[in-house]
């Protein structure tokens, strides 16, 4: 199961805290929405054949909220063997004037990837700010993996090999979730975390869609960053960047890499040609290094220290 991981690493999930989800929880096979060239006409044929064959199960609740919802994908199971599940988080803003962001086809596009590689694909919305600020991303990421735990049974999938992986705005709440222990659920283990063009620490400069998150004081920003705490992560981090990334964010990512490896704790680096495409991801263009052979490596030291 493991060698097929390399090849779908991209976004995933939110989830509720300690109550099992049996109102809302998964539907069985046949009640799955099916997604084939005729139930998306819109969507770009690249992702049309992708996701051929990829069965969906659209907004599940996972909490109390209207945006607590995730997605699951995932192909024919007929051995019945658990799989690895990629969870993914995702996301382009903290904060939003009260309309409903569009949804980013890349997130099906890297969910198909994962479902037809052998892994179980969980995509995950998120509260935003105004209404929700700092640290309402964490919690609902923290509340995600949770609902893995307490319910990868209903879709054959391994709550022990769970890989997170956190996109734009949804790398700095997976990394945060990560750093501060106070908002982890019960159920909280996850396998590995794979980070992409993410933010770390905020800085009195950032924009007013941030500033809605993080609050207007400043000098708060620091305890609500990703520093220290994640320099004590001791599981395994893929880190990423893309050389289209602004320039900020590539200080993001280099800082965060060079106080990793004081610490001990080296992450995996991968510059990207492009983020902003599947292919580009997993080297399946031939250009640049991908997340492929970082995660490849990433699930290999993951089986060979043996999960818990």
């Amino acid at each position: 199961m493991i060698k097929y991981v390399a090849f779908a690493l991209a976004l995933a999930l939110t989830s509720a805290s300690a109550q099992l989800i049996r109102p809302g929880a998964l539907p069985v096979t046949s009640d799955l929405i099916r997604v084939g060239l005729d139930d998306q006409p819109n969507q770009p044929i690249s992702i049309q054949e992708t996701c051929k064959d990829v069965a969906f199960t659209r907004d599940v609740r996972y909490g109390d909220s209207d945006a607590n919802v995730l997605d699951v994908a995932t192909t024919a199971n007929e051995a019945g063997e658990s799989r690895p599940v990629l969870l993914f988080v995702a996301g382009q803003h903290f904060g939003n004037d009260g309309t409903t962001p569009a949804p980013d086809p890349l997130e099906d596009e890297a969910m198909c990837l994962a479902a037809r590689h052998g892994m179980v694909g969980v995509h995950v919305k998120y509260r935003l700010a105004p209404a929700n600020p700092w640290p309402a991303g964490a919690r609902d990421v923290a509340a995600a993996i949770s609902w893995v735990h307490q319910n990868a049974d209903l879709f054959k999938g391994d709550a022990q090999a769970i890989v997170a992986v956190g996109w734009s705005v949804g790398a700095f709440h997976l990394a945060t979730y990560l750093a501060h222990k106070e908002f982890q659920e019960a159920d909280n283990y996850i396998a590995g975390t794979v980070l992409v063009s993410g933010i770390y620490r905020a800085d009195p400069d950032i924009g007013e869609g941030a500033k809605s998150y993080f609050g207007a004081d400043a000098s708060k920003y620091d305890e609500r960053s990703a520093f220290p705490g994640i320099l004590k992560i001791e599981d395994p981090i893929v880190l990423a960047w893309s050389t289209d990334d602004p320039p900020h964010l590539v200080a993001q990512a280099e800082k965060l890499k060079d106080s990793l490896c004081k610490a001990g704790h080296c992450p995996r680096i991968a510059v990207l040609k492009d983020r902003d495409s599947p292919a580009s991801l997993f080297g399946l263009d031939g250009t640049g290094e991908s997340l492929a052979d970082r995660t490849q490596q990433l699930l290999s030291q993951i089986q060979a220290r043996g999960l818990p």
